[in-house]
């Protein structure tokens, strides 16, 4: 969805965009890759920041270098300190907050948060964003930690939280891999509806899901936007010396709720969304 943001946006604009990503997780990769993107003396350069430690020395060499840089997803907390000029994408903490006041306003007594990774600081913060949120309004919430590499022992722990305590009736999982064991207890259980669930981020099972009514919300951070955007940005700073007047231009959270995921479902087909 990134990538086909990026190519409209080069072709609306009509620049020469080269879209490069590691085939796997790779930082090492990741970061060879930057480098030769500068070694090419682009005119401009976005970036992902997922591990600062291992990208912040190829992404200070562009900077160095003079190549004006954009970082997109992740990595907002350190964008400016790398000499970034703005960062477009979603903050994780005010995300889990909007869910969480999302959740409030549906009327719920009691939330869990399902974590599949506790101690991945952007999981972390997702889930103390939703806690605050619910607090506000004296709603209690807590993590549950689960292991999404077995998805049956993740619906079991999610399940048995719910058993272990009948008062919970709202749960937010941080990823359709999450939403999928938890989607399936409930409805194993018969509990659809009655427990209100919602997820981070989009999948065709989520949106069918939300459309259908079986899940509350689903929160969208808008991937087509961040790879369109910053080529924008980048266009307008080399032809126009503009500049953005915040270094945090915010593409989520979205929200897409029973009332739009039809509408969604579309347009994901086209890749956009």
């Amino acid at each position: 969805v990134v990538k086909n943001g990026v190519d409209q946006a080069a072709k609306d604009m009509g620049v020469k965009v080269e879209y490069q990503a590691p085939g796997t997780f790779d930082m090492v990769e990741m970061a060879q890759l930057i480098d030769a993107a500068v070694a090419s003396k682009p005119d401009g350069l976005v970036v992902s920041i997922p591990d600062p430690d291992a990208l912040g020395d190829s992404i200070r060499a562009a900077v160095d270098a003079g190549i004006p840089v954009f970082s997109i997803n992740s990595g907002y907390d350190v964008a400016e300190s790398l000499g970034v000029i703005a960062h477009i994408g979603q903050t994780e903490y005010e995300a889990g907050y909007g869910g969480g006041q999302r959740m409030a306003a549906a009327g719920i007594h009691k939330a869990i948060c399902v974590n599949q990774e506790v101690g991945n600081v952007a999981l972390d913060q997702r889930c103390q964003g939703f806690a605050d949120a619910l607090a506000e309004h004296g709603i209690e919430s807590s993590v549950v930690a689960v292991e999404l590499a077995d998805p049956t022992d993740a619906q079991q722990r999610i399940m048995a939280a719910l058993t272990a305590d009948p008062d919970v009736d709202g749960i937010l999982t941080l990823g359709p891999t999450g939403a999928t064991p938890a989607l399936k207890g409930l409805r194993e259980e018969g509990l659809l509806g009655k427990i209100k669930l919602a997820t981070f981020d989009l999948s065709p099972e989520v949106l069918e899901a939300v459309r259908d009514g079986d899940m509350l919300f689903a929160i969208d951070q808008q991937q087509y936007m961040q790879g369109y955007l910053p080529i924008v940005f980048l266009v307008l700073y080399n032809e126009n010396l503009n500049t953005p007047g915040s270094n945090l231009i915010m593409t989520g959270p979205g929200f897409v709720t029973q009332e739009t995921a039809a509408q969604v479902i579309d347009l994901a087909k086209k890749g956009t969304r």
